[in-house]
């Protein structure tokens, strides 16, 4: 047998320098895949970069030689008038060399679909992993990243909050994630990134997959922690009753808001949802009562935005919080992270804390340095016997501040409010101001037995904690 009749089909495929070409890249691409597969098969690579390579790159190359191969021949075909190489076999099935190559082509076909199925499977998953939300785009995410990390949800991928079941979404998602990665490729991206995300899938669709604000919760104890920025820091608590409520006829927060027939409309007059100045309720007995703020003149919403209220309204940063200085410092000493017996250690750590640093690089060398020069200047004595506690707490005074603060987003203290609660932003009172309702003769509460009782406030060695066995050190609280 002729050596050029088994040529025949490399010969197709290379007659011209673009189907050339696209063998390489799909050969290239193929290849490089399968070098990749091992970590492909033990679970994705923490390495984000290899995920891109692996799972973005890769598939782009190799379908781009994929389409080059028929765009070659094509070509080639129509430079030469339709006539192909002369060691191209007859086009006659009884002809042994024709299906040689018709096995040939078949067999590479079956390769490449099955290289690129996987492929683009492998793609999508990847896309949807932790490491690509959080870690691909690394100033752009690394805000919400950092949150979600030290969140609650840290162990529940993003895709199950952010896209949810269902092949709309999904493919809702996938529009939308194609212009962000423009923005990121091009810096078009807002700093700091604007919240609320406005093109979610309905918030009951999604957080009711884990919780259910109609089941039984009951009253729970919260713990504040507070510290006082005197020379000895005094440690007091704070022990609230919180009334969350549910079904089982104890109606508590969630009932009030959320029960079986009850709907809360509301309109504001920021993208924020922070100035909320009309608000609609209708109880379980159906009635609907409308509340309007102080200084509000219009019957209705008007032409300011409406929206019925739902998980995410109270519960606004369930994976994405970030604290304010106060509170961050407080959890650290509650913690042991920040030692309480340095002088002044809460006043000086919130001093350094709210300063301005242009950039992450720059907090990251001064924060300790300032904090640890203020005890060597200050209390040299300190420094010399419990250097070690100094530097401990300069470090852990630096991470209460990378936390929250990420200078080249924009995102300083208080950038997102919070609306669960009412001591930190506006919050619960952004409605529960005692507006009065416009017949009825009812208003919105704001008695703080409403949602809580308040069992212990600022002190220091709280009774209800020890009569619950609570009192014993540790990290509890906000």
């Amino acid at each position: 047998m002729k050596l050029k009749e088994w040529l025949a089909p490399i010969v197709y495929l290379a007659s011209n320098w673009i189907s050339l070409i696209g063998v390489v890249l799909v050969t290239t691409s193929g290849i490089l895949w399968l070098f990749l597969l091992p970590s492909t098969l033990r679970g994705h690579s923490p390495d984000p970069y290899i995920g891109i390579l692996q799972f973005m790159v890769l598939p782009a190359v190799f379908f781009l030689g994929l389409g080059l191969i028929p765009a070659g021949v094509w070509l080639f075909k129509k430079r030469n008038k339709g006539k192909l190489p002369d060691v191209f076999p007859p086009l006659d099935f009884s002809n042994p060399r024709f299906r040689r190559l018709l096995a040939f082509l078949g067999a590479t076909t079956l390769a490449n679909f099955i290289i690129g199925g996987q492929l683009t499977y492998k793609a999508v998953s990847y896309m949807e992993s932790v490491n690509f939300c959080g870690q691909t785009c690394h100033v752009v995410m690394k805000p919400e990243f950092t949150a979600y990390q030290n969140s609650p949800h840290s162990r529940v991928e993003c895709v199950s909050c952010h896209i949810g079941p269902g092949a709309n979404w999904f493919v809702k998602s996938k529009i939308s994630g194609s212009w962000q990665v423009i923005s990121v490729t091009l810096k078009l991206y807002p700093r700091p990134i604007p919240t609320p995300i406005e093109n979610l899938r309905p918030a009951r669709e999604t957080c009711e997959v884990c919780h259910w604000p109609q089941k039984f919760g009951g009253d729970r104890i919260r713990v504040f922690n507070n510290f006082s920025d005197d020379e000895k820091s005094k440690w007091t608590k704070s022990v609230l009753l919180m009334h969350i409520g549910g079904g089982n006829g104890y109606e508590g927060i969630h009932g009030a808001h959320m029960g079986p027939g009850v709907k809360v409309r509301y309109a504001h007059s920021d993208k924020q949802r922070q100035k909320i100045p009309w608000v609609e309720y209708t109880g379980k007995d159906g009635q609907t009562f409308t509340f309007k703020a102080d200084g509000y003149k219009a019957d209705g919403p008007g032409n300011l935005d409406v929206r019925t209220m739902d998980c995410m309204d109270c519960h606004n940063r369930p994976s994405h919080t970030y604290e304010l200085a106060e509170r961050g410092v407080n959890r650290a000493l509650a913690a042991g992270d920040l030692d309480r017996d340095l002088p002044y250690v809460r006043k000086v750590a919130l001093e350094i804390l709210k300063a301005k640093y242009a950039t992450t690089e720059d907090s990251e060398r001064d924060i300790p340095a300032k904090f640890k020069a203020y005890y060597e200047k200050n209390y040299p004595q300190v420094w010399a016997s419990r250097k070690a506690a100094v530097e401990s707490s300069a470090r852990n005074v630096l991470a209460v501040f990378s936390r929250s603060v990420f200078p080249e987003m924009n995102v300083q203290w208080g950038a997102y409010p919070v609306n669960l609660g009412h001591t930190d932003f506006d919050g619960c009172f952004r409605c529960h101001d005692e507006r009065p309702s416009t017949k009825g003769n009812r208003t919105i509460p704001q008695d703080c037995d409403t949602c809580h009782k308040t069992l212990a406030q600022d002190e220091e060695s709280p009774k209800v904690l020890a009569d619950l066995g609570l009192d014993k050190p540790r990290a509890v609280g906000h």
